[in-house]
């Protein structure tokens, strides 16, 4: 089962998959999707608040992030990492447990990235925006770091997620019954 959608001017068919008994969900998996990545980030920048940096959580993301940063002729950007590198240094950590992924994560951050970081005014973006755990961990995480949270944004919220006052996103992704219609 499909749900299609248009997103940023782009039609895609999103998958449908079980998260439990009576919920589905619609995957949109923009990692490795060049045209969307490009038309999201350019629609995002236009409604993005005044920042000096983005952050976002690995990995779906990425490519979304690097995109924003192009176009808004920025030469970085910050990715809270899903694993402990033995990179970083004086790494912060936070717990999420996400609806996607079926056991609890951490995100770090190592000292290069808090100091990137650290009183600047940082714009988080993520692909999708769903029970907010996610944005939530990378939140906590922002202020471990000192940061100041301009915004928060999202190509698609996902069910109720869209009438939150504290985010920006292009579209609402609904969620769905067992037999693929869309839930009230």
């Amino acid at each position: 089962m499909y749900y299609e959608m248009t997103i940023a001017g782009l039609t895609r068919k999103l998958p449908l998959f079980p998260v439990s008994d009576d919920l589905s969900i619609a995957a949109f998996i923009m990692l490795g999707d060049v045209e969307i990545n490009e038309a999201a980030a350019k629609e995002l920048l236009a409604k993005a608040p005044e920042f000096d940096i983005i952050l976002t959580a690995e990995a779906k993301s990425i490519p979304l992030a690097h995109e924003m940063a192009r176009l808004a002729g920025q030469n970085d950007y910050v990715v809270a990492r899903k694993g402990l590198k033995v990179y970083m240094e004086d790494p912060l950590v936070v717990s999420v447990e996400s609806i996607t992924t079926a056991y609890e994560q951490h995100l770090y951050l190592g000292k290069s990235d808090v100091e990137k970081l650290r009183g600047r005014r940082v714009l988080v973006i993520d692909d999708v925006i769903s029970t907010g755990a996610s944005l939530n961990a990378i939140e906590a995480l922002a202020d471990k770091a000192g940061a100041n949270i301009v915004g928060k944004m999202a190509v698609l919220a996902e069910g109720d997620a869209m009438d939150r006052g504290d985010i920006i996103a292009l579209d609402k992704l609904p969620v769905f019954n067992p037999d693929g219609t869309v839930k009230d």
